[in-house]
This record gives structure tokens, sequence and C-alpha cells, in this order.
């Protein structure tokens, strides 16, 4: 758990929750140049209170009622009180909003516009359903996802997206005072109408839309929905700020676990745009500046990380490639007060830059920090040689410690050997604040390289389970690797919504090494398909998902997957 006397913006708690509900209303298009399925939106008011003229899903808070009127509506057997609870408030949401009633008579036939105009709008909504005979049908309504509202708004909501099918005969009727102008539209439409401006629609509805477009019909979707009776997925998205403007990003997309160290309690204010010339503040005691060596194998650039602060001096992470504009950069980020240089591994974009950033702190007058790592083994390459003055020890624990007014501070980096992507590779975990510099063995964004003979998947794998061993010891949250955000698969649970989940860093490593062990399975079909097979043969069965031009950097992993499959009792090739 990062220190909270290292967060850069004061803790705030969010606005509490609200609970709500939301339907969406689907049909199968009758359209032949037009397939797919339709979803019934409409626009909200100019004056309301969240969302002002966005078009949305129809829906609306959940009342106490609706709780009481599980007696009038049907179920599921799988269907938890909770669920038919949401599901009797969208029923009801709908009726009130959109004179549209998923309901049937006494006798079993489906309600109708004659049953729906003897009902009032603005009346008790259960009372009259169980005066004139209605059942509600709870049981035609699943839940669809979980959203939570962003924890930078004023009003926020809990609120489950559901899906139901548009019941036949009805025609919707917008109430003219919190919604107008009800539209058929398909998702991938409405995407673009918005894309072009008119169509305004709010973030979750954009992702909920995009994801709609997975499926033809509606009876794939209540399907889906209907496996398991529980949320397709669950988000409280997170913001920042990209090309100077607001950017929201769901857990699974790269920025969501930069945003969630940074500003952990949804302040707007941290810069998703990566450049070059200016560190990049993550806590007070942890700066990133990335090098300006973007490309095909480093992505936005290789991270060189600054940890400590001017009371403690600084250790630096990866001072990356002899770039000289970039070492004076790492040398003024640190004030100059530099105690160590650590390479990850020897590779040629993350240790050359050492010898130059040492000599900038002699010539400066200032203390010669030893640069530190592991020496290259002879299977490495002759570009990524590399002799540190010291060899670090697995365990080893670095510490910088620092006087702030009448308190002590440190920073403890501990040693972590993690021998897969190199054979000298080590990761550091900084034990105060919960945070795991792991070089280039996680990434984020995509998988690393395990090459060998320097690299090998059967050491790249064990090492995953080391990192996740010290992950659960020391209460990891977040990854900070060479390339890309910091990670945090952080879900913030519905009961306790401030809070993210604890142990994001073990979620990380458990889904790559879920997603290298599956990767491995295509590999030894692929060696079962083509037993006197190439490389080239293997690589085209096995990461056939995988664009082609990647295909020469995949087929070095992929006889890393080779070997160790090798290795393994009972396997031939």
């Amino acid at each position: 758990m990062v220190r909270p006397t290292q967060l850069l913006h004061p803790q705030r708690p969010p606005a509490p929750l609200r609970a709500a509900a939301t339907v969406l209303l689907l049909r199968d298009s009758t359209d032949p140049a037009h397939p797919g399925i339709e979803v019934l939106m409409t626009r909200r008011s100019m004056t309301a209170s969240f969302a002002p003229g966005a078009y949305v899903f129809p829906g609306g808070g959940i009342d106490a009622a609706d709780a009481q009127s599980h007696g009038i509506a049907t179920r599921r057997t799988t269907q938890s009180d909770l669920h038919l609870t949401q599901a009797i408030a969208a029923i009801r949401e709908s009726f009130e909003e959109l004179g549209v009633l998923l309901a049937h008579r006494a006798d079993g036939s489906p309600v109708d516009d004659s049953d729906i105009a003897a009902l009032d709008r603005q009346a008790p909504f259960a009372a009259q359903c169980q005066a004139k005979g209605i059942t509600l049908d709870g049981a035609g309504v699943f839940v669809l996802a979980h959203w939570i509202t962003d924890r930078d708004l004023p009003r926020r909501f809990d609120v489950p997206f559901l899906v139901a099918r548009m019941p036949e005969g009805q025609a919707p009727v917008a109430d003219e005072t919190e919604q107008f102008e009800p539209v058929w539209v398909r998702a991938a439409d409405a995407l673009a109408r918005h894309e072009a401006g008119n169509f305004f629609i709010i973030f979750p509805t954009i992702r909920t839309l995009e994801r709609l477009q997975a499926y033809a019909t509606v009876r794939e979707v209540l399907e889906a929905c209907a496996a398991n009776d529980q949320p397709l997925w669950t988000s409280c998205p997170r913001a920042g700020m990209l090309a100077g403007r607001e950017s929201r990003h769901m857990e699974h997309e790269p920025p969501f676990g930069e945003l969630a160290l940074v500003c952990p309690d949804g302040h707007i204010a941290h810069n998703l745009d990566w450049q070059h010339e200016q560190p990049v503040q993550l806590l007070k005691n942890v700066q990133r500046l990335t090098a300006p060596n973007p490309g095909f194998m480093t992505g936005p650039g290789t991270n060189s990380y600054v940890v400590g602060d001017p009371a403690s001096g600084h250790i630096v992470i990866d001072p990356g490639p002899d770039d000289p504009a970039h070492i004076e950069r790492l040398w003024r980020a640190a004030g100059g007060r530099i105690q160590a240089i650590v390479c990850t591994h020897s590779h040629p974009d993350h240790s050359p830059g050492a010898p130059r950033l040492q000599a900038l702190c002699v010539a400066a007058g200032l203390q010669r920090p030893p640069i530190l790592g592991l020496p290259s083994q002879p299977t490495a390459r002759e570009n990524s040689r590399f002799v540190p003055e010291r060899s670090l020890a697995d365990g080893e624990q670095l510490v910088l410690l620092g006087q702030s007014g009448e308190s002590t501070v440190s920073h403890t980096l501990e040693v972590v050997h993690t021998p897969g992507h190199a054979a000298n590779h080590l990761c550091l975990l900084l034990v105060e604040d919960g945070l795991l510099f792991t070089g280039d063995h996680i990434l984020n964004g995509s998988t690393t390289v395990i090459d060998p003979p320097d690299g090998s998947m059967g050491a790249y794998l064990d090492s995953l389970d080391k990192l996740a061993e010290r992950c659960r010891t020391h209460g990891v949250e977040f990854i900070l690797p060479a390339h890309g955000y910091v990670l945090g698969d952080l879900r913030a649970s519905a009961e306790n919504t401030s809070a993210p989940a604890e142990g994001g860093a073990l979620v990380a490593i458990a889904h790559l090494k879920a997603h290298r062990l599956q990767r491995e399975a295509k590999v030894a079909r692929a060696l079962q398909k083509a037993p006197e097979g190439t490389p080239d043969d293997w690589v085209r069965l096995a990461y056939d998902d995988v664009p082609e031009r990647l295909w020469p950097v995949a087929k070095r992993s992929l006889m890393a997957h080779v070997e160790r499959l090798q290795s393994l009792s009972g396997f031939n090739l």
C-alpha cells in the first residue's frame, strides 16, 4: 500500500453512491441492408442534473417499493434478490419514462399498448399492476454489466446495465419531462453519430455499445448474460488528461493502473501523454523519465525511474541507452544526488547510460554512485554485455535514509533475481510503498520476448511465481515496467468502491502467466500437427492471432516454448 505521505494529491472521499438501474431494450433489425441488433435510446432533458442532453438507455434510481414488489414479478431460479429488485426498477423506469412495459396479463398473454393506456405513469406503479392482475417479466431481464460512476464526479451511481427483449405490440412514447426523442439505433450507428458530434453519449454508454457490437442477435446477448447470471464486466473508470482533453479508461486499458497510483481518489490531474523532455512525477518519491528511443521493440521508449527524495538522495533504475540528453535530464531529476545506479539487465536500451550518468555526478564534485546489477552471462548477445561494479544478491536491500524535519524517511528497494527475459535480469521491490519495478520481465501492453539461449521460458515462468510470492508478502499493488504505463489491475468492489481491491500486481501476474501457458498450449498443438515442420511453420499455427509482421519476433519466444516443452517429461516432438 502506497504511503499517504508519498501521494501527490490530498486524499478525499468520493461522493456517496446511489443505487440505480438502466435497461437496454433490444430488438433484431428487420432491415436486410442493415442487419444486427437495435437498441432503444432516448435523450435526457437539457436541465437534468446528470448527463444533460445525453442519449441514454431508460432507467433511474431504485425505490424501496421495487424491493417490495417481488411478489408481482417472475424470476429465474438463478436470479438473486438484488438482481430481481434491479430488474423491477428497470421495468418501472421503462414504463414511467417511455411507456414500455415488460409484463403479462393474468392469463399469461403479454400486455400491449391498450393495457399501458389504462395505467397512470405518474401514480404508484406496483399497486396499479397488482390491481389489474399484471405480472412483471422479471425473469426476462438479465444483467449485462455493472458500472460504478467515476470517482471524480459529484453525483455517483452504482448501476447494473440490464438487457431485455423489447415486447411486441408496444411503441415507446417519451414522457417529455425527463426523456425525449426515443430512437431505435444500431450500436455502430450510435457510435458513428457520436463521433460525428450529433449524438452525445457518455463513457459507460460508449463502452457498452462497443461491446454490444460483438453480438449478431438479441438471442446471443441474452444467452451470454444467462450463462452465469452475473455481469459480463464490472467497471469504475478513471480519468486523466490526454492530448489536452479528459480521457477515461476502464480497468483493462493500459493507463488505468497509472491513474490508480497517481490519483487514487479520482483527481483529473495526471497527464498521460508520452514525452521525453521532463520527468513524470508518479509519487513524491518516484519519477519516471522515458528515453527518446520509441520503436517497435521499445514502445514509447525505455522508462528510467528515479526513486527517493532530496533528503534521502536517489537510486536510478535503468538509466537506459547512452543518450547524453536523456542522461543529463536524469541527473537533473535527481538533483545530482544519486546514491546508486541499478540496471535491471544488460540489454542495450537499459544499461549503457550508466557510466555517463556516474561521470556526471563525479564531474559535479558529488558522490560517485556505484553501478549495480548482475553481470551478463556468456549466453548474452554481443551488444548486451554488462559488468556491474558490484553484483547484487537476491533478497538484498538497498536503503535510502533521510531526515525530514524530526522524522526519518526511508525508501527500501529489495532485489529479486528474475531470469527469463535475460539470464541476468532482476526486479526491484519498493517495500514501503508496495511497488514492483519489473524492467522487461513484465510490460504494459505487450508480452516480453524470450530469446534463447540467454532467455529461458522455464526460468521466466518460475520467476513470475517468485514475483507473485514477493508481491503477496509485501502487498504489492502496482507494477512499474520498463516500457508502458504503470500496471495495476485494481478493481473497485461493489461494497467499497472507494478502496481498490488488494493485490493488483498479483492479478496482473496471474493474467500474464495464464496467457503464456495458453500460448504454450498452442505451440504444443502446432508441434503435434507439424512434427516435421520448421519454426516458420509452427509460428504460423501458434501465432495465427498475431499480425504476420510480428512473426519474426514471435518466433524467438516460440523457440523458448519449444525448449521448455522438450524439457518437460513425456513430451516428444
